[in-house]
């Protein structure tokens, strides 16, 4: 109570400060609440008035009131409960005058045997000097010829003493302070003690602790004590030099005594220093650790999900806790196989910690978790105040997932500060989610059975940290039989709960509810990749033009002869009336139009390819009668080739940039498109080379990578290409002889024959969410989608009849009975109990008769025995 009390007086304090402080320095006369100050340092997270919260803001005074009126509702609670103490701790208040006598008496009887005490000790060991160190400390206050004539005496409890008596009577009753030994003490003459029949008393009596009386001796005359001084050198000259010597040993004791008192006293405030801060802590921590009354508590499913959370965050908005990450998609880092570093740190750090919790959940150690939060504490506020923005160069209250991940992390330590408060519960009995037996809880423990690796996870690290006498295969078989049983017990709750008369059929609702949804599910995973397919080319798909067309002509292995790129300005969308052009042409063709009609104009368009190359052709000499050589007189087959690429913007959807193919002519030995060629390069010729079936003018754009001529158009398969003609073009300039190839249609009029149409029909390709699953095709989706999910829809309609003596059970109370009791005698310490009832569980299920009898029901069993 005391606790609550001064934590929320403190809490106000200090919040009423934090307020008065902030309105002082809203004014603008404070340099850095200028406005070039201002928007200089907008952006840096380690601006000190930032850091101190002295900036100049428009809305400092909300929140700031919204705390204080929270904490005014806490103390008002307080109040009403009778938790806030107006007049401090009970043990503080005075005491009864019946007490204060007792208390007298005792101290009385204390008194006089310390009295006792201190006779006995001056018969043994002698007189002692009576100077202490507090002594030597009130004399250096005093008059210097004063200081001989001072001797410390028995502090007294009451505020006024009366007079003492002599010396010599009261020295045996002295007790020096706590601290000091009497035995090395120096001791001084006894004609130094013995004087003073006219002492007086001074006494100093301080406000709680006990009272100083000094003796001082009665002041002299001072003719009276130089004529003493002088008979006392007439009578005894000799005496001198001792008397010196003497003082002078006097005086080193008493600065040897000045220095230990000091040295003491520097001691003192030390240990008072350290222990002023070490007992509340030390009585904080206790108070936690070994708490008089608590009730314990089990929130630990509660701080697990608060760590899921977060774990989530980190997932998915990692980019807010990166420099240069800020724009980055951690899905596509990955799909690159890309891992960035400090995103697997955090991951790691994070499921380090959930790990952690467990074993001191389930070790039940109060005091490592209470280590474990002061050390997640410091270290979060660390990282998400300095680290965080240093690193991120951004400041917190602009970091909205950094926000995020701190509210649910604070709302973790609040659950864990509770756990700790309350204690760890004694007996930790299965699942959380095993606690209630209906469809929620069975929803949620199978969702929790489905995750990878979760299960195995939890039962061995379970096994690692509780005692026990069953190894890791048993344990898991009684986690794996509690399981069943558990979701056994949730079906026949449900049949209590929702009755079947006997002899009465399904109700409609039911079978078409259940079945009809069966079915459906059914149905559409079979027929998935072809509507899957069909709604991509038809619904969802996205028409995506090449951006760039490149025709290649090759001879052999020599340099290119044609290469030309037309891009989008040379690549013209086909209209709806070359369109209806097209169909009438091939309307008599049923294979042609089936093609056509799969295909709107919007998805065509038309490549105009330049007849004229776009490079010079750049061929050695010696290259060059290489080529003549092998055109004339090789016995091998010398290839043309042509060759077409397709280049898309994968922006727009797909998964292939690049779609390319080829067509090859060989030209065998005796073929006159070889003495033509030839006669072209040796300059004997100047007309065309007429080469035929050449150039494709319908070529199909897939999704994948090849581009192959559209077959269904073209009579005849490769003979229903376009003949092209070959002509070698030479300009001789300042720069030398330069030389190209030009390409031309056959048998055309002259006014089309420079351009090589080229009619492309494209493929609707999917858009980028759906393109992990549109690469796979029809056959690729029906092998790694239908096929795992009909095999695991299998694995609920078949081997039925194996299961049906360990799942078909009337009642399972008694074997759900049967598990928690291994649980509670695990808990209890009772480890040899547990291996017996294991051994019984074992049992049970490897006898069907016994399974019978435990699992009648209550009817069936009052049956048998009447």
């Amino acid at each position: 109570m005391v606790t609550d009390a001064l934590t929320g007086v403190a809490m106000l304090f200090c919040l009423q400060v934090m307020v008065v402080v902030k309105y002082l320095f809203q004014f603008g006369f404070f340099p850095w609440n200028s406005v070039y100050e201002m928007t200089l340092n907008e952006d840096k997270p380690f601006f000190p008035p930032c850091i101190l919260g002295l900036e100049k803001t428009d809305n400092y005074i909300k929140y700031d009131l919204l705390q204080l009126l929270a904490l005014f509702f806490h103390r008002s609670l307080l109040m009403r409960y009778g938790l806030w103490d107006h007049e401090g701790p009970l043990e503080e208040q005075s005491p009864s005058p019946e007490g204060c006598k007792d208390e007298g008496k005792t101290r009385e009887g204390d008194e006089d045997g310390r009295r006792k005490e201190g006779r006995a000790e001056e018969e043994e060991e002698g007189r002692v000097s009576s100077t202490s160190t507090l002594e030597n400390l009130e004399i250096t206050e005093l008059d210097p010829s004063e200081k001989d004539s001072v001797d410390l005496v028995e502090p007294s409890t009451s505020s006024a003493a009366p007079a003492q008596p002599p010396a010599a009577e009261a020295a045996p009753r002295e007790e020096p302070p706590s601290g000091l030994n009497i035995e090395n003490l120096p001791s001084r003459p006894r004609e130094d003690r013995m004087e003073g029949d006219s002492e007086q008393v001074i006494e100093e009596v301080p406000k709680k602790s006990s009272g100083l009386r000094f003796r001082k001796k009665s002041k002299k005359p001072k003719k009276q004590s130089s004529k003493e001084e002088a008979t006392a050198e007439s009578a005894d000259p000799c005496e001198e030099p001792v008397k010196k010597k003497k003082q002078k040993g006097r005086r080193r004791e008493e600065a040897s005594q000045k220095l230990l008192a000091v040295g003491h006293k520097i001691k003192h405030v030390c240990i008072s220093g350290i222990q002023s801060v070490y007992r509340p802590a030390q009585s904080f921590f206790g108070g936690i650790l070994h708490a008089e009354y608590r009730t314990a508590t089990d929130v630990y499913a509660f701080m697990f999900l608060t760590d899921v959370i977060d774990f989530i965050i980190v997932i998915f908005g990692f980019w807010a806790f990166g420099k240069h990450s800020a724009a980055a998609d951690i899905a596509s880092t990955l799909s690159e196989d890309q891992v960035p570093e400090a995103f697997l740190v955090m991951l790691l750090i994070q499921f380090s910690t959930m790990i952690i919790d467990r074993a001191l959940y389930l070790r039940k150690a109060v005091l490592g978790k209470l280590i474990f939060q002061v050390i997640l504490v410091f270290g979060i506020h660390l990282w998400m105040f300095f680290i965080l923005p240093a690193v991120t160069e951004r400041k917190f209250n602009q970091n909205f997932v950094a926000q995020l991940w701190y509210f649910v992390k604070c709302i973790y330590f609040g659950l864990s500060a509770y756990q700790i408060r309350c204690g760890y519960p004694t007996r930790i009995l299965g699942n959380f989610l095993t606690k209630k037996y209906n469809h929620l809880n069975l929803f949620l423990f199978q969702g929790f059975r489905l995750v990878p690796f979760l299960v195995e996870l939890r039962a061995v690290m379970d096994w690692v940290w509780t005692d026990t006498t069953l190894s890791l295969s048993n344990w898991m078989c009684v986690e794996d039989i509690y399981a069943n049983i558990f979701i056994i017990k949730c079906s026949r709750e449900t049949e209590k709960k929702y009755p079947q008369p006997k002899g009465q059929k399904k109700k409609k609702m039911v079978k078409y509810g259940m079945g009809g949804l069966i079915i459906f599910f059914l149905i559409c995973i079979i027929w998935f990749p072809l509507l899957f397919i069909s709604l991509v080319r038809s619904v969802v798909g996205v028409v995506n033009h090449p951006i760039d067309v490149t025709v290649t002509v090759k001879l052999g292995g020599y340099e290119s002869l044609f290469t030309m790129s037309v891009q989008q300005q040379s690549i013209q969308p086909f209209t709806e009336a070359e369109y209806d052009q097209m169909t009438q042409t091939f309307g008599d063709n049923a294979v042609a139009m089936q093609f056509i009609t799969l295909y709107s104009y919007e998805d065509m368009v038309t490549a105009m390819i330049e007849g004229s190359s776009g490079s010079v052709w750049r061929i050695s000499p010696p290259s060059r009668q290489e080529v003549i050589k092998e055109l004339l007189g090789s016995p091998v087959d010398l290839t043309l080739r042509l060759a077409w690429t397709f280049q898309r913007d994968l922006g727009k959807g797909g998964t292939v940039e690049h779609t390319f193919y080829k067509h090859s002519i060989d030209l065998e030995p005796g073929n006159p498109v070889r003495a033509e060629l030839a006669s072209l390069l040796v300059g004997n010729r100047t007309e065309p080379v007429h080469v035929p079936h050449m150039f494709p003018n319908y070529i199909r754009a897939p999704n994948g990578a090849e581009a192959k001529p559209v077959s269904q158009l073209l009579k005849g398969n490769e003979d229903g290409y376009l003949n092209i003609t070959l002509s070698l073009k030479s300009d001789r300039s300042l720069n030398g002889n330069q030389e190209w190839w030009d390409i031309a249609i056959a048998d055309c009029a002259p006014s089309p024959c420079g351009v090589l149409p080229m009619v492309i029909f494209n493929d609707k390709v999917s858009p980028p969410s759906l393109g992990f699953l549109a690469g796979y095709g029809i056959m690729g989706l029906y092998v790694s989608v239908v096929l795992v999910i009909g095999k695991f829809v299998r694995g609920f309609f078949s081997e039925i009849s194996h299961s049906i003596m360990f799942e078909e059970l009337p009642c399972v109370d008694r074997i759900l009975k049967l598990c928690t009791d291994i649980f509670l005698v695990r808990e209890t310490g009772e480890l040899e109990l547990e291996e017996e009832l294991y051994s019984k569980l074992i049992f049970l299920y490897r006898s069907p008769e016994t399974m019978i009898k435990w699992t009648r029901d209550m009817y069936s069993r009052e049956q048998d025995r009447y």
